[in-house]
């Protein structure tokens, strides 16, 4: 079963390829894990599965582009460095335009493979540090109260205390004791600060991208 340490996850189907990169990277005290083809690491790595991925372009099973694809389907966000040989550089271009981080041609210097990890186990950090934000904001929107969430939205479509007390048939002052709660639990200081914290969440980004800006008077 995955841990929770970061992994490098190396897929190559060359033994050779496998045992060098591997000793290399545990050399430097990284922790390394190797399959020899595609749906090996597919059955593997789940989204909460931390690290990064090393795909060699060319595998038995599938390639690496159709590889990357499926790893979307599921879910999984681990940040990719491709390794190619000459004749694959094309194939390599596809996947860095489909979000892959790096690629490196072979044969490749130890140090450039060091980099690339380094660099796609930060990435991958940030990216769950990002995540842990988002869910943490999400649950904070999860508690609001049905009447709470018709108040946030009016105001992120930039509607001032008396519209969306006229639109929901309450009086301006049950408008502001709702704000001041949603407010509370959001932990929004302003009405930038909430608008920011709503649209790192996805079911809010549609009413603010693009945005109509809040009017901050509506908040005072």
């Amino acid at each position: 079963m995955p841990t929770h340490k970061p992994h490098i996850h190396l897929v190559d189907d060359d033994p050779d390829v496998r045992a060098g990169v591997s000793l290399l990277l545990k050399s430097e005290d990284f922790h390394v894990r190797a399959f020899a083809d595609a749906q090996a690491v597919l059955d593997f790595v789940t989204p909460q599965t931390p690290g990064c991925l090393i795909l060699d372009v060319r595998l038995p099973d599938m390639d690496g582009l159709t590889l990357q694809r499926r790893l979307k389907e599921q879910g999984i966000r681990m940040p990719i460095v491709f390794i190619t040989g000459h004749g694959d550089i094309p194939m390599a271009v596809r996947a860095l335009s489909e979000g892959a981080l790096d690629f490196l041609e072979k044969p490749f210097g130890d140090q450039a493979l060091l980099e690339a990890v380094s660099h796609a186990l930060e990435r991958d950090a940030e990216q769950r540090a990002g995540a842990q934000e988002v869910a943490h904001l999400q649950a904070r929107l999860d508690a609001l109260t049905p009447r709470e969430r018709d108040v946030l939205e009016g105001l992120l479509d930039g509607q001032p205390n008396k519209l969306i007390a006229r639109d929901l048939d309450v009086s301006v002052r049950t408008v502001e004791i709702h704000r001041s709660n949603l407010m509370q639990k959001m932990g929004a200081k302003s009405a930038s600060h909430l608008a920011r914290l709503a649209l790192a969440c996805s079911e809010y980004q549609h009413r603010l991208l693009p945005t109509t800006p809040i009017d901050e008077k509506s908040l005072s």
